[in-house]
């Protein structure tokens, strides 16, 4: 990241100074300072105070929309909670605030971890102010409302950060921004840290997961996991099934408070008898992924397994093992003896036993602090109360030395899934840059998907880490648009999806749901309401060749929702035309707005294409992306009057094409469909698969079953001729207005 210019409160402090980039003018003058946005030339943040105007820098990075700061701890001593700046956020209003807590009027905003969003609603203008790195502290955002404005105020909690005489220490950065639309800045304040923390996220994979199931829960065992590990490969593998976590009550120990947590062995009386590397084997022989839970930085004082070593844990003011209710004993990773414990743990669970991804629970222990759960918006948890053997390391320090020595044993390619922020949220920020995933989340407990915590820290996905709303739960005794909420959503955003039902007992309906939402679509979907509803009740996932519209009902009475074009950054100029992926319906043209009355706990996903003069494509009944997972190609060949395509099928998976054409007298009728497989084979065959064209006025659906599975090339001829609306009226939706 390349740093513009620096501006210091070293000299005269009656001088005004001024720098800028791109964006962002600051003017600073007698340890106060304003924010002007430069695309509009209007004061964006005023009456800005620092802490410490002495000792803080503020830069303005080329290429970033933020203005940084920093302070400067030069007078010695032990420093905790260590203020930074304060800030009117000069926008237009009224304001609303959304950070880690939920969307909150300002005054009733208790404070949020790592990150606060500011912005009016209706315009999505507003500020982004938010925590870029946390190395060693715990940076948290208020919004205070003084004589009627809202201000931003910001503050790094450490515990315990130590400076020296004659020492100095750099407090954590913090970013300031405006934004048209805040959205934006969220998601430039996440690609900021990725940045910074030089993320590499490999592709997000789905699951099971054995907690929640209807039988067989917690850790299943050795028997039954594998019945439902070959049903799942049979039946989900070539879908994009592929991991299988067992979950707490595998591993040995004893404990009074929360699991059991002697993790490198399992419980010779427990439900995997010959031990968990040979149930890892048995999942790799069919293709899966073997995952498995434990508590990192957890220990529990009395056990026999650590009764010896009472100097790994943090130590509390009476100087005795810090515990924690349900997290247990808190192992200190400043001691070298804990430290190699946790070597020689994850060496065993990944290199001895073959786990490739962890699940990895109670993480806020890493910190030193008390359980909150539910902790989403800021509480005071005594941080600094216990204390790491080494005076000059903080406890934030230690939480992520703990998880990088886990990534540096485990190697690059083994999935690291955090487990759960909630707890206590200083386990947050404080894992930026060093998991593949995270529960942004409390535990759901098989019901309602954790929407709440994914939509307001959506920006994250894809970015800083995969957003874990935990399980996707579609078993029979979830209501069908409730099971359908939970698959829908955690598909359309991106998410990590995992299933923790009893999976071979799945009605075909329900097994059809994670079917049709594995595997991740890896791009960025953006809420649309995000200023407006906690979460999100109207999503908008963008591509070149479509735009796919979720509509989320989270109450329990029926919800009227409307979405203007224009809120998707679609023309309202211009007709659209739509299909319902679980309705399973084309829909009549529309212009202007989407409108749809939604029964309570259901959804509608739709997919929009601009109506054009020729046949289109605009869904496929693959995946809830309607085409955008496995569609290689779409060409019109005007010429030859011909839409051709690509598509990569799953053996044996009915297969269906939708496709529109336009209404009146110049438009197509379909008249001979053709596709055939293109396989890597010795012989290099093309096996032939028999359609079937069907046309309902301007509906057509090109449907097909290939026994092969794999890269397939369909086209469909047409000829002019007009064409009406379609002729049974059974493709028409009422609820959903033009």
């Amino acid at each position: 990241m390349k740093l513009g210019l620096l501006l210091c409160a070293f000299g005269a402090a009656t001088a005004v100074a001024q720098i800028e980039n791109e964006f962002l003018k600051v003017e600073r003058a007698d340890g106060r300072f304003t924010i002007t946005d430069k695309s509009t030339g209007r004061i964006v943040i005023a009456d800005g105070e620092l802490a410490d105007a002495a000792h803080t820098e503020i830069v303005a990075p080329s290429r970033l929309p933020f203005v940084l700061f920093k302070r400067i701890l030069r007078e010695p001593g032990d420093y905790n909670r260590v203020p930074l700046l304060s800030a009117t956020v000069a926008v237009p209003g009224p304001l609303s605030t959304i950070g880690t807590g939920g969307l909150l009027a300002p005054e009733k905003n208790p404070g949020s971890y790592a990150w606060l969003a500011v912005a009016n609603p209706p315009t999505r203008n507003g500020i982004v102010a938010a925590w870029l790195t946390h190395d060693r502290g715990s940076g948290v955002v208020f919004s205070p409302v003084t004589n009627g404005q809202v201000r931003v105020a910001a503050q790094v909690d450490y515990g315990r950060l130590r400076v020296k005489p004659g020492g100095a220490v750099e407090t954590e950065t913090f970013a300031l921004g405006y934004f048209a639309d805040a959205r934006l800045g969220l998601e430039a304040y996440a690609d900021a840290v990725a940045r910074h923390y030089h993320v590499k996220l490999p592709p997000p994979p789905a699951g099971f997961c054995t907690w929640y199931t209807e039988k067989h829960s917690k850790a299943c065992d050795e028997t039954n996991l594998m019945v439902l590990a070959r049903y799942a490969a049979k039946e989900l593998k070539p879908f994009g099934f592929e991991f299988i976590q067992i979950d707490d009550h595998w591993q040995a120990g004893i404990s009074k408070n929360g699991p059991k947590r002697e993790f490198l062995r399992a419980n010779p009386n427990g439900p995997y008898p010959n031990g968990m590397k040979a149930t890892a084997d048995n999942l790799k022989s069919l293709g899966l992924t073997p995952g498995l839970w434990f508590m990192p930085f957890a220990g529990t004082y009395y056990d026999p397994f650590f009764a010896p070593h009472q100097d790994w844990f943090y130590k509390g003011a009476d100087g005795k093992p810090f515990e924690v209710r349900w997290g247990g004993t808190c192992l200190d990773m400043s001691v070298p003896g804990a430290r190699e414990y946790l070597r020689t743990l994850v060496r065993r669970l990944a290199h001895e036993w073959g786990y490739k991804l962890f699940k990895m629970d109670g993480l806020w222990t890493g910190t030193g602090t008390r359980l909150m759960y539910v902790n989403n918006g800021y509480k005071w948890d005594e941080m600094g109360e216990a204390a790491p053997a080494d005076p000059d390391k903080t406890q934030i320090e230690c939480y992520r030395d703990g998880l990088k020595l886990i990534r540096e044993v485990a190697g690059p390619d083994l999935f690291l899934l955090g487990c759960c922020v909630s707890q206590n949220m200083r386990s947050f920020g404080g894992a930026f840059g060093l998991l593949d995933a995270m529960r942004i989340g409390p535990d759901t407990g098989a019901g309602h998907i954790g929407a709440p915590h994914a939509s307001r820290n959506y920006f994250l996905n894809g970015r800083v880490w995969w957003n874990d709303p935990d399980c996707v739960s579609v078993r029979a005794k979830t209501p069908l648009d409730q099971a359908r909420v939970n698959a829908s959503f955690t598909a359309i955003t991106g998410n990590l999806f995992y299933n923790s039902d009893w999976i071979p007992d799945l009605p075909a309906e329900r097994l059809d749901i994670l079917k049709r939402c594995i595997p991740a679509h890896g791009l960025s979907a953006r809420p649309v309401d995000y200023f407006e509803n906690d979460p999100a009740r109207i999503w908008h996932l963008s591509t070149p060749h479509r735009d796919l519209v979720a509509f989320f009902n989270w109450g329990k009475t029926p919800a009227n929702i409307v979405c203007p074009l224009e809120k998707l950054g679609l023309r309202t100029d211009a007709e659209y035309v739509a299909f319902d992926f679980w309705k399973n319906q084309f829909l009549p043209t529309l212009r202007g707005e989407l409108s749809a009355t939604l029964p309570p706990g259901s959804c509608r996903v739709l997919t929009l294409r601009p109506v054009a003069e020729h046949p289109q494509l605009i869904s496929t009944s693959r995946h809830i992306t309607q085409g955008l997972l496995e569609v290689l190609e779409e060409t019109w060949d005007a010429a030859a009057r011909t839409l051709r395509g690509r598509s990569r099928v799953v053996a044996n998976d009915p297969y269906e094409l939708r496709v529109v054409v336009p209404v009146g007298e110049r438009s197509w009728r379909a008249v001979r469909a053709e596709c055939g497989i293109s396989l890597d084979t010795p012989t290099g065959h093309s096996t032939e698969t028999v359609p079937t064209l069907t046309q309902d006025g301007p509906n057509i659906r090109l449907a097909f079953t290939n026994a092969v599975g794999g890269e397939v090339k369909w086209q469909i001829k047409f000829e002019p001729g007009p064409v009406t609306t379609a002729a049974t009226g059974g493709e028409e939706t009422p609820s959903l207005k033009n």
